[in-house]
This record gives C-alpha cells, structure tokens and sequence, in this order.
C-alpha cells in the first residue's frame, strides 16, 4: 500500500510541475521580479515552498527588489571588470537582509547547440555565484540554474538582441 501511496504522490507532484511549467508565457516576464502577468505561482502542498514556473523545488517567493543583469561576452563565462558593480549591488542588499535568497539565471544567446548553451549558461552562473562568494555572501543562499537560449530577453537576431540575451539574472527569494 505505501508504494502506491508515494507512486501517486509522485505522479500528482510530476502533473502540478508539468501544468505550472505549461502555463508560463516566455518573455513577458517582469525583469527581476521573475513573474509576469502570464505567470503563476502555484503551492506544491509543501510547508514553505511554492513552485515557480521554472524554479521547481526552490524554497520562499519572489521578492519585488529587482538588480541589473549580468552581461556577458560571446562564448565566454568570464564576469567582466565592468559587471562587477551589479553583483557588489546584490551582495550588499543580501548581506543586509540574511534571509534572502537568491536563485542565479544563467542565458545564452540563440547561437550554438542546446546542449552546449544549457551548459554555458550554467558556467555563467556558477561564475556570478563565485563573485558572490567572494564578496562575503554565504553559498548555502545561492543557487545557480541554466535557460540556455530558452528565454531570450530580445527575439532578435543581431548583436544587439544577442547581448542582452547573454546574462545572469538574479531572483531574490525571501521567506
């Protein structure tokens, strides 16, 4: 019997994430905020844990403060000089307010393969989160996800689209 029990609670848990993901409209989106007017949070039945479209599994809801992304170069994971100021800006407000948390959103532009954007996005992420580390903020807060090329910010298909679309984004959580 409690096989069956944890094979249903698997299968409802699959549906409700399948449906929140299958109800999110990409790109109209809030920037920072995470949610957009298509968007919906729904609760997993979990004690503090709601379920973002995308964000499965990451603990508190999305908090309005919104930063400016990081920019990348092409094919690179490297932060540059430059970008440095908007991940001191975060540090800052997290250190002031050690409940947040913060989810890393690492994109690529729509050049190269699936695989090879999902994986540079993750490098770019994780790359922010050891600037972040480096700056006093507490690993156990950060946490890193790849889009690849899947949400681009600017459907374009020039350098000016594929710059912006090359970026980590910061989702603040608080509890």
């Amino acid at each position: 019997m409690r096989v069956k029990q944890w094979v249903c609670l698997a299968l409802v848990a699959g549906l409700a994430a399948t449906m929140a993901t299958g109800c999110r409209r990409p790109g109209k989106r809030g920037a920072g905020s995470g949610l957009g007017p298509g968007d919906m949070i729904t609760d997993t039945g979990l004690p503090g844990e709601i379920g973002l479209p995308g964000r499965e599994g990451m603990l508190g809801a999305p908090l309005g403060e919104q930063f400016a992304n990081v920019l990348f170069d092409f094919d690179s994971a490297r932060v540059n000089d430059s970008e440095i100021g908007k991940v001191e800006a975060v540090a800052q407000f997290m250190k002031a307010n050690g409940r947040v948390t913060v989810v890393l959103e690492g994109h690529c532009d729509e050049r190269g393969s699936n695989e090879y954007n999902m994986a540079l996005g993750e490098r770019r992420a994780l790359a922010v989160r050891a600037v972040l580390m480096n700056m006093g903020v507490d690993a156990g807060r950060i946490q890193t996800k790849s889009f690849g090329e899947e949400r681009p910010k600017d459907p374009g298909h020039n350098e000016e689209a594929w710059r912006v679309n090359r970026r980590v984004e910061f989702v603040l959580m608080g509890e």
